[in-house]
């Protein structure tokens, strides 16, 4: 989308009436609700990613098997997967604030049930309830944040809100397995417990931003604007569920003891890379940052596919974390400048719905395929998915570029 279709859906915005949001207040981007849900997303990522590394490991301690511990990471995602198109619904239908409010307590108290499990069935129960609560709120955060950043600085305010969780999900995993081995299971969940309560109490000021949307029943459930970013981030998740899912087994493969700082480099990129790619968004459109991220993402792909050494895993995360920070966040923001005011958070169900899909089926897929071959083959598979991505997005701008050449000649009267 070049810069004078982003004007043209600015003014759309800015036609649409009805609409409380906090877009009235101009340019300004660092606004006391903006400050106030950033907080709130960076508390409610410390909680939830400090359990990722080490909830299969409690599982295991409550005498589940390997098929325990993959249901484990199968239910929360399937459970966040159904409930996101609901939520974003809801948002739209009912405001911001409620939905909100009712996942932060769904989370809160799931976090909190861990400390009282005695079976592994018990345990499997609160991560579906649990992906529930994460799928709600993700969801809302989402969307209240699209309301709050002024239209022109959109892409700039998703990268920053964005950080995050980003600062997070390079933090708390390392201290999440800090405290499971120094002070016990027990603690580790009041510990996240205690940070989901304070994501909540630190909601309580934010202001509602949208009151009742138009739209109700099954097909308010997908936005059709949504639709073509969100199925640019599933191609991009489904290499992500690559990474994620197999970057251990991987380094076992090559012989590399430890690849946690691949998740620690990516991490750090994509904190520096997402203020830069943000502005360039709004500046000069999102062919700008999505080319050259796509791009970047190949090359970390290829080099982590043929990584033998620590300092080439670290390479490959510098570049792939380039290519994660500057897609995510510029999709999103392609993804709210596509719909009106109150389509936002159904918007936002089908973006973070496909990227949730795509990290599901790049773990199946690449694992198949790895499983054929190798990991390192699995690796260079997957870059397919990049040049797919590549190839729809330069579709698209041609598509559209023939569509405006052809109204301006009708215009003329040629």
């Amino acid at each position: 989308m070049d810069i004078h279709q982003q004007r043209d859906i600015q003014d759309m915005e800015d036609r649409f009436v009805g609409e409380r949001t906090v877009e009235r207040d101009g340019e300004k981007l660092w606004t006391k609700d903006f400050i106030t849900v950033t907080l709130a997303n960076l508390f409610l990522f410390f909680s939830f990613q400090m359990l990722i590394p080490t909830l299969p490991a409690y599982v295991q301690a409550k005498g589940g098997n390997d098929l325990a511990v993959g249901m484990v990471i199968a239910l929360f995602t399937v459970s966040a997967l159904i409930t996101r198109p609901f939520a974003g619904n809801a948002l739209d239908r009912i405001g911001r604030k409620g939905v909100l409010y009712a996942g932060l307590l769904l989370f809160t108290l799931s976090a909190f049930g861990y400390v009282w499990t005695a079976t592994v069935f018990l345990i499997l129960f609160l991560r579906f309830v649990h992906g529930i609560g994460w799928g709600m709120t993700t969801t809302s955060f989402g969307t209240i944040v699209s309301d709050l950043i002024p239209a022109k600085r959109r892409g700039e305010g998703m990268g920053y809100f964005g950080l995050s969780s980003t600062f997070a999900m390079a933090l708390a995993p390392l201290l999440g397995l800090w405290i499971m081995n120094e002070r016990g299971f027990s603690f580790l969940f009041l510990l996240s417990t205690g940070l989901a309560v304070t994501a909540f109490l630190i909601s309580l000021p934010i202001r509602e931003t949208k009151g009742k949307g138009p739209v109700g029943g099954v097909k308010g459930l997908i936005e059709p604007q949504a639709l073509f970013p969100s199925l640019l981030i599933m191609l991009f998740a489904l290499t992500y569920g690559g990474v994620v899912g197999f970057i251990t087994l991987f380094g076992k493969e090559v012989g590399i003891a430890n690849v946690g700082g691949f998740f620690l480099f990516n991490a750090l990129m994509v904190m520096l890379v997402r203020p830069v790619s943000g502005v360039l968004y709004d500046k000069r459109g999102a062919g700008w940052v999505l080319i050259p991220g796509t791009i970047s993402a190949v090359i970390g792909l290829l080099l982590l596919s043929y990584t033998h050494s620590t300092g080439m895993l670290y390479l490959s995360a510098f570049f792939y974390g380039i290519g994660f920070g500057t897609i995510q966040p510029s999709l999103q923001a392609w993804t709210i400048s596509r719909v009106p005011p109150g389509r936002r958070g159904t918007a936002n169900g089908t973006f973070f719905s496909s990227f949730d899909l795509g990290i599901g089926l790049g773990s199946v897929l690449l694992g198949m395929v790895a499983g054929w071959f190798s990991y390192g083959m699995m690796y260079r598979f997957s870059i397919v998915f990049l040049l797919l991505f590549l190839v729809l997005y330069a579709g698209y701008g041609l598509g559209k570029r023939s569509q405006r050449e052809k109204g301006e000649k009708n215009a003329q009267g040629l």
